[in-house]
């Protein structure tokens, strides 16, 4: 299972500009190839940004699916899912640990006097319908296959929210198996987390 996974550089709450986006590409859990990027903070460009990287490295022929840890990536430069997949013609699925509260993200987006220093984003009505776009999210638990036994008991493996484009739900079971070593996060993300924050502040810290 051929992959690249994406995930953003972390930066300050009053950065403005830039911010540096790390594909990782594996083959299972194994790491073949890095490719990297600029987005605009709170911008409109993640989408193209990734279709560019892909296109233009010598992996594009062979992945198989786009991975992604939630749908924005800098902020609010949220990921067109379907147009990347469509773009790409491989499926793309958004992996997180919990749903995010989108009462929250709503009012990030739309409020006139946020509580942080961060202004109203530009462009929140086009960014909120690419999210409702996307889907609801969905649990993805384990197969039925995927069950271990232990002491006679079944046991369920990690569970994670997914959101999909171009592929079923069994599908999506498959691609995190197929790209999971340990914990819960596929590796490719957590090694794109890995390499983005190191870069982007010397050292790498916190988990994916």
């Amino acid at each position: 299972m051929n992959v690249i996974a994406f995930d953003d550089g972390p930066f300050p709450r009053e950065h403005r500009g830039d911010v540096l986006l790390v594909g990782v590409v594996c083959s299972g859990t194994r790491v073949d190839g890095i490719v990297s990027g600029r987005i605009r903070r709170d911008g409109a460009d993640a989408t193209r940004k990734m279709i560019d990287l892909v296109r233009r490295s010598q992996f594009g022929q062979h992945l198989q699916a786009v991975m992604l840890q939630g749908i924005a990536v800098g902020g609010f430069n949220v990921v067109d899912i379907h147009g990347l997949s469509k773009a790409l013609h491989i499926p793309v699925l958004v992996v997180v640990r919990r749903p995010p509260d989108m009462a929250a993200v709503h009012r990030a987006l739309f409020s006139e006097t946020p509580t942080t220093p961060r202004p109203r984003v530009a462009g929140a009505a086009r960014k909120w319908k690419l999210i409702q776009s996307a889907g609801e999210l969905e649990l993805l638990g384990p197969s039925r296959r995927s069950l271990k036994r232990a002491s006679g008991l079944l046991t369920s493996g990690p569970k994670l929210w997914i959101q999909r484009a171009g592929l079923s739900l069994e599908d999506a079971r498959r691609v995190v198996a197929a790209t999971t070593l340990h914990g819960n996060i596929p590796e490719p993300l957590r090694v794109a987390h890995l390499i983005a924050g190191g870069i982007t502040t010397g050292r790498s810290r916190g988990r994916a």
